[in-house]
């Protein structure tokens, strides 16, 4: 999965908890539920809808280094599948 899926899933789960906003609007480094002035219980019911929609597990240890933008892309990248590269 590309960077770009997965910021087109980060996006679509954010646009389900804070419909009035955009998130592509969002700075990378924002705090997300700052920026979208959404609660604790919004912001992990869109965790899950990223676990539901990509299968991968974020444990709730993790909740806490996934408040920005890039930083979720960046903890996604790592854990799904990567697309696999052509050979020249």
């Amino acid at each position: 999965m590309t960077e770009s899926e997965i910021q087109t899933a980060i996006f679509d789960g954010l646009r389900k908890i804070a419909p009035e906003t955009d998130p592509r609007q969002l700075s990378p480094a924002a705090n997300l539920r700052e920026a979208l002035d959404i609660d604790s219980f919004d912001f992990l019911n869109f965790l899950i809808s990223l676990h539901e929609r990509l299968g991968v597990e974020i444990p709730e240890a993790d909740y806490g280094r996934l408040t920005t933008l890039s930083a979720l892309v960046q903890y996604l990248s790592k854990k799904l599948p990567r697309e696999p590269t052509k050979a020249s």
